[in-house]
């Protein structure tokens, strides 16, 4: 039993790894399931066991795409011992990583067209927009933060940066492009800055 267990996770990492990169190159129409799974030395009838259709495969790898962007975001902002920092490092490790070729076709392109909007928002939501509003609601807590609605503000900065992702995407220089990103996000933020209740504490 524990060896079929076994199997059958690898099963389910091979196909998604060959998945991500027919997705990334081709993107999700033009990758066709025959080919993946003879890349994989699978059959079809794993696919369909395991993912029930090439949508639920698509899903699959974006699921593990989002859960690489929300480590990448975590470790980023680790790097800070201040609160203000750490939102500014997640910020720009979310864009970063969103713009990278192997992700932003799948992430922010075909994500949303093949699944329909509502459930790629639901995902992002239960992903993405989940970290950021833990780090939002620690800096309210902690008196960084100005008393903000934080539902509101987390949607409104989670749409701002995949907003921006998308520019960055389609920019002829995608590295300036993400520096401009920031200076906008830093000056944009500055203004929830709870400067007084800070300054009173330092």
């Amino acid at each position: 039993m524990k060896r079929s267990k076994e199997e059958a996770f690898e099963t389910i990492v091979k196909l998604v790894e060959v998945a991500r990169k027919h997705f990334t190159e081709r993107g999700y129409a033009e990758s066709s399931m025959e080919e993946m799974v003879a890349e994989a030395k699978l059959t079809r009838g794993a696919l369909y066991h395991h993912f029930g259709s090439k949508k639920g495969l698509f899903q699959a790898v974006l699921e593990s795409i989002q859960t690489e962007i929300g480590e990448r975001v975590e470790a980023e902002a680790a790097q800070s011992d201040d609160p203000w920092e750490q939102l500014i490092l997640g910020c720009r490790a979310f864009v970063a990583a969103a713009v990278e070729p192997r992700i932003r076709r799948i992430l922010l392109i075909d994500g949303p067209a093949v699944l329909g909007w509502d459930a790629w928002r639901r995902m992002d939501e239960e992903n993405s927009m989940r970290h950021l509003r833990e780090q939002l609601q620690f800096m309210q807590r902690e008196g960084c933060l100005k008393p903000v609605p934080l539902d509101a503000m987390t949607h409104f900065l989670s749409g701002a940066l995949n907003e921006s992702a998308l520019w960055i995407a389609q920019s002829p220089d995608d590295g300036q492009s993400l520096e401009e990103t920031m200076t906008v996000i830093s000056h944009f933020l500055k203004g929830f800055d709870n400067d007084k209740v800070r300054n009173s504490e330092s």
